[in-house]
């Protein structure tokens, strides 16, 4: 069974090819990366279903539920993801398992055995439905907290210690009200889905803000506006041209 092709459908490369790695240590050398959901379409239209897939949940042009969907896949899916567990919980059974990211070596070689032991001659149901419902949270539904890896430690992060999201060399940062900032496992287009329109807006390309962050608004060039915060103290936060009346719309 392992000299059958495994697809791997991932977005950011590195991380693709250090699962691949680590499956070829684990005797699954028959590996194919696909990057994005354009690419996977193509890909499946013209080829068989894998052995396994392994699937990450947000890509870069869109939500690899649309794979699942669209193409009426019925193979076994493991999903590689940066969201919490306490989220994957409730579509876990419908799949073989889920792999936090970074992925250990140990926990990808237990949900190996898992699809070893019980799901080679029958293919588990993804859930599409279900994992949309996640992905796309109703008005009562949007995240409260995230999960931040420190080291070897798990940090929760509440929603009301948040000031604001913010990209920084092709990386996402979340920036707290005691001042610290920490690395975000989502991009801030993901971001923007999740987080309860209410409580946070969409400024800019760079930035997501909490509306308790802002401390005062002051006029700015080319009819945009400029935010100061209670704490983060980048001098230039600014409100984008297009997105001006919105924001006042937002605050008012």
């Amino acid at each position: 069974m392992k000299d059958q092709i495994v697809v791997i459908i991932e977005d950011e490369r590195p991380a693709a090819r250090s699962l691949q790695r680590k499956l070829d240590t684990l005797g699954y050398s028959n590996t194919i990366l696909l990057h994005s959901v354009e690419h996977a379409k193509k890909w499946f239209v013209e080829h068989p279903e894998p052995a396994l897939l392994f699937l990450d949940i947000q890509l870069s042009d869109g939500l690899s539920f649309e794979i699942l969907e669209d193409l009426q896949l019925t193979c076994p899916v493991i999903f590689t993801t940066a969201y919490d567990e306490f989220a994957l919980k409730a579509f876990k059974v419908n799949s073989i398992d889920y792999l936090m990211k970074p992925i250990e070596q140990s926990e990808l070689a237990k949900a190996l055995t898992k699809y070893e032991n019980n799901y080679k001659k029958q293919s588990p149901i993804v859930d599409v439905e279900q994992l949309r419902a996640l992905l796309h949270p109703t008005a009562n539904n949007y995240k409260s907290r995230f999960s931040i890896k420190i080291g070897q430690q798990i940090k929760l992060l509440t929603t009301d210690e948040i000031e604001c999201f913010f990209s920084e060399n092709k990386a996402t940062y979340v920036f707290c009200k005691d001042g610290n900032q920490y690395l975000m496992d989502y991009t801030l287009d993901q971001l923007e889905n999740l987080l309860d329109p209410k409580a946070f807006f969409r400024i800019s390309r760079g930035y997501i803000i909490h509306v308790k962050a802002i401390k005062s608004i002051s006029m700015h060039s080319n009819s945009r506006l400029k935010l100061y915060f209670n704490r983060y103290a980048n001098p230039e936060v600014i409100v984008s041209r297009e997105r001006v009346n919105e924001f006042k719309a937002w605050i008012e």
